[in-house]
């Protein structure tokens, strides 16, 4: 009977995200407008700038994308489990912006959580792995949403993907998620032990709701890491929501990665399990086998107090870090703090 009763407080909490009447409709224009400023959007249609890219950090490693015209979601969950209101963003929000392609790096419920609301509310189509894909629409009832599978969870891992969305060049690349694994004596690397930060919980505390609609998904599986490379003339973005030990178990990405075009941003993970014995080695190989101008931290930010840390706890070890890339290959950085940064789009706003 217990079971009975959570469930339907689930499906309660949950509920069905209201769906806007169209790209000119108010919410979506008021949306588009805060997430991407107002300088950016039509202010009577809602469309977004064709000469812009514009980037705002939902939380996690969850973004709002404006990209040449182009409204993606890079993952698709707005943190709330243990904290409410620490990020000022909602599932609605994010349905609001009418997204029309969302992409999921990976299938745990920190990525993915959101991503069958916001879809079914908008007509958004779901990228991920086939895997990815069919738990995304088993979270709704009668999904109506379309998706594309890119590859399955036993597509050889190196492997890429390439498509369009609208204008936009896509390239999905099959990676791995961060792991622990044996100090590298070979590239050691000092191990990162932000302390907990607490405060979130303290001024935002979780709210029912929020608990019920994530108690479903906490254990949604991986189904495979995708990394993404977006492109048009001019610009280059490559995002992932995780970073793996290549080095141990995958080293034949860094090839992969190394022949993808030339990446003007990197916005990457760089909080994963590998911290407590490699440090951020892990996230460093990725932009030294990328190469961008610059580089974006990401998944690093205080989204579960008592685990997670303030992003401006990895400061000083990422800069410490990417110090030890020769400085002619080093790309600039851009930390994103939270929750300052959050919904902060003057932060990754780039001219085409």
């Amino acid at each position: 009977m217990l079971g009975g009763v959570l469930g339907a407080g689930v499906l309660l909490a949950a509920g069905r995200l209201q769906a806007s009447a169209g790209p000119g409709d108010p919410r979506t224009v008021g949306a588009r407008q805060r997430f991407f400023g107002a300088e950016n959007v039509d202010a009577e249609i809602g469309a977004v700038r064709a000469d812009r890219v514009v980037l705002s950090w939902v939380g996690c490693a969850t973004y709002a994308v404006a990209f040449a015209g182009s409204v993606l979601l890079l993952d698709a969950w707005v943190p709330r489990l243990t904290s409410s209101g620490y990020t000022p963003a909602t599932p609605q929000d994010l349905a609001d912006l009418r997204p029309e392609a969302i992409f999921i790096g990976h299938g745990h419920f920190d990525h993915a959580a959101d991503a069958g609301r916001i879809a079914q509310a908008c007509g958004a189509v779901v990228h991920g792995t086939a895997e990815h894909c069919a738990a995304i629409r088993a979270q709704v009832v009668d999904p109506t949403f379309p998706t594309v599978a890119l590859g399955d969870v036993n597509t050889p891992i190196g492997q890429r993907h390439d498509f369009t969305v609208g204008a936009v060049e896509v390239t999905a690349v099959r990676h791995i998620h961060s792991g622990p694994t044996a100090p590298d004596r070979d590239d050691p690397a000092s191990a990162v032990f932000p302390a907990p930060e607490l405060c979130a919980l303290v001024q935002h505390p979780p709210s029912l709701a929020g608990v019920l609609q994530s108690l479903p998904r906490l254990l949604d599986a991986e189904n495979g890491v995708l990394l993404y490379q977006f492109r048009v003339p001019g610009f280059s973005l490559v995002w992932h929501d995780s970073a793996g030990p290549l080095t141990e178990k995958a080293p034949q990405v860094f090839d992969v990665l190394a022949g993808l075009p030339g990446t003007d941003l990197h916005v990457g993970t760089i909080q994963g399990f590998n911290q407590f014995t490699n440090g951020l080695r892990d996230p460093r190989t990725y932009i030294e086998a990328l190469g961008p101008a610059l580089f974006v931290p990401t998944h690093h930010d205080n989204w579960l107090p008592g685990i997670t840390s303030s992003a401006a706890a990895y400061d000083p070890p990422l800069q410490a870090e990417l110090a030890r890339i020769p400085s002619g290959s080093r790309p600039e950085l851009r930390s994103l703090h939270d929750p300052v940064d959050y919904l902060n789009p003057a932060r990754l706003t780039f001219r085409l």
